[in-house]
């Protein structure tokens, strides 16, 4: 039977206790971990959040009673234990155990609950990541997953410190505002009051977060929740947690991002004891796509594309004629040392990959150490290999890996998978290695043929560079965004942007997007109404914190920084969620439900 604490305080947490506390008398609290009965000798593990203590009911202090209460002790019971703490000796000291030297030899014990057998192991990593997530207040219990959230805490608390000391003051915003589809899909609440409409939970503070800057709130931080109702991806949740600042009496980019560089520099530095650079480096879109085939670039490591347009300029071999007849490209990058490395099973393999980015299919020549490895070596001269070899400063043992596209872009972004499938592959970093920039001088828009319209690239409150404002209305595709992501290791940890501020420019961009006035109105109105009453310049910028635990963690899965994660298909294995409801509820709603297969 379970016993009270009747007013019984725990001394310190198991993993506080150290040879300082020796000879000392301790009430510590926990979960059994581990148990050994050796007969008149009983060892436990004793684990709570800050670690693991080794408790030892030895005959020679304990009463009989005392030692059958041990024995009876099974994993996961939680437990009260008092006793003396007291020096390990010759093999029980442990050096890789934090309480390693020290043990508290038991005096009193208090069952304070009994557990039954768990489904699978604490602490086992390999257990069906499903069933951990059914059972996911156990699988809490994880070393790993309890460090990850305090991490996480902890990257809170220097966010707060940070930002109040830059003069931002943290307020909340709305999770229950208006639709305004132009971007992800929202997640709707349908409201009891007005029957038919319907609440959208928010996909980000935006619009919030701006008027807060016409309301004159200066500067403005959140730790806020978002959804989107996307597909799920490893580092992708419908539900996630961003931090959010907005910063007034601002114009240029800079000023945003020099801000975030001191919080993220402070954060490495606390939290892994690593030095970034106090300013990262910049690039430019067009310059990121053209050398790394990603708007993300991981910069770890090199193998960069390179261009091989006029090398094979007056090829006959109709692969690369073709694609620059078309106006599309020739590009390539190199593994080296990987002409042997790479069998032709594998490179059939890797030519499956890039098709799955749009390519056509993959070229290769190497130069391997039985000779020349090339899929296209009968359709060219040894001149022109030559060439290709010399352009690409190909070396013994390295291999071109090439893509021939009608669309540059399309040939840059499966090259740049590649270069990052094979990095991975052949291990080309270090975990702990850290490579941080700013993305900027984004394309303002881009060209959905799905809609047959230009769409915003970030989103439409985005301001142009000044300098391409007068070709909104002739050339949108030509126009640049005031806007950055920072960038580390190969992951968008964040982005923002300066926003329009100027009424005149917002309409014109609505406008660009093929919005009606009456479109404008609906979605947008208690928006473009504020600009009227006098609204300062300003800027802001969102970061992921759910991604930045990740790469401070080293972890490439998101639900282990969060957590009460969802399934692939956005379901909560342990509350099932979603769930149907009672026709009551439907009823007070005024909603019917029509399930379809669509």
């Amino acid at each position: 039977m379970a016993e009270l604490l009747n007013g019984q305080r725990r001394s310190l947490m198991c993993g506080e206790v150290s040879v300082k506390h020796i000879g000392t008398r301790l009430t510590l609290m926990g979960w059994v971990h581990r148990r050994r009965d050796l007969g008149g000798l009983i060892f436990l593990q004793l684990r709570d959040r800050s670690g693991i203590m080794q408790i030892v009911f030895d005959s020679d202090v304990c009463n009989e009673a005392l030692l059958d209460k041990a024995s009876a002790l099974k994993l996961e019971y939680v437990i009260s234990v008092t006793g003396k703490v007291r020096r390990r000796v010759g093999d029980n000291v442990n050096p890789d155990m934090k309480t390693g030297e020290v043990e508290l030899a038991a005096e009193e014990l208090k069952i304070l609950s009994e557990a039954d057998t768990t489904p699978f192991s604490i602490g086992d990593d390999g257990a069906n990541e499903a069933l951990r997530l059914k059972y996911r207040y156990l699988d809490l219990r994880r070393d790993k997953l309890q460090k990850n959230l305090v991490t996480r805490s902890k990257i809170c608390r220097i966010t707060r410190d940070y930002l109040a000391d830059n003069g931002f003051i943290e307020i909340e915003t709305p999770m229950l505002g208006k639709s305004t589809p132009e971007g992800a899909r929202d997640y709707l609440v349908p409201s009891r009051i007005r029957r038919g409409s319907f609440y959208a939970l928010p996909q980000s503070p935006q619009l919030y977060k701006q008027l807060l800057m016409i309301g004159g709130m200066d500067r403005y931080f959140q730790i806020a929740k978002c959804f989107r109702d996307e597909d799920l991806r490893a580092n992708r949740q419908p539900e996630f947690t961003q931090i959010d600042l907005e910063m007034s009496f601002v114009d240029r980019e800079e000023e945003v991002m020099t801000l975030t560089e001191g919080l993220l520099v402070k954060m490495f530095a606390e939290i892994r004891g690593v030095k970034l650079p106090e300013h990262f480096l910049r690039l430019p879109w067009k310059e990121c796509m053209d050398r790394f085939g990603s708007d993300k670039p991981d910069l770890r490591f090199g193998m960069e594309i390179q261009n091989l347009d006029e090398t094979v300029r007056n090829s006959a071999f109709p692969v690369f004629a073709s694609a620059l007849e078309q106006g599309g490209t020739v590009r390539a990058i190199v593994l080296e040392q990987g002409a042997d490395n790479l069998s032709r099973k594998e490179l059939d393999r890797l030519t499956e990959f890039v098709k799955t980015y749009k390519a056509k299919g993959l070229l290769w020549y190497g130069l391997g150490k039985d000779g020349v490895k090339c899929s296209f070596a009968k359709a060219v001269s040894e001149e022109e290999l030559r060439a290709i070899g010399a352009k690409l400063g190909l070396k013994q043992g390295d291999i071109a890996l090439i893509i021939a596209g009608a669309d540059w872009q399309t040939a840059a972004v499966a090259l740049g998978a590649l270069r990052c499938h094979l990095a991975a592959k052949f291990e080309m970093y270090k975990k702990g290695d850290f490579a941080s920039l700013w993305v900027v001088d984004f394309p303002l828009f881009e060209y959905s043929e799905e809609e047959g319209r230009f769409v915003a690239m970030h989103h439409p409150f985005t301001s142009p560079k000044n300098e391409d404002l007068q070709y909104m209305k002739t050339d949108p595709a030509r126009v640049r965004a005031k806007a950055y992501d920072v960038v580390i290791n190969g992951d968008e940890m964040g982005g923002g942007s300066m926003r329009i501020y100027n009424r005149d420019v917002q309409k014109l961009m609505f406008e660009t997007l093929g919005f009606s006035d009456e479109q404008i109105a609906d979605r947008f109105g208690f928006f473009v109404d504020a600009f009227r009453y006098g609204t300062p310049p300003h800027g802001g910028l969102a970061l992921g914190l759910d991604r930045l635990v990740m790469v401070l963690t080293d972890t490439n899965n998101i639900k282990d920084v969060i957590a009460f994660p969802k399934m692939q298909n956005a379901s909560d294995m342990m509350s099932d969620a979603p769930s149907e409801v009672e026709d009551k509820q439907l009823k007070e709603l005024g909603i019917k439900c029509e399930v379809t297969d669509d």
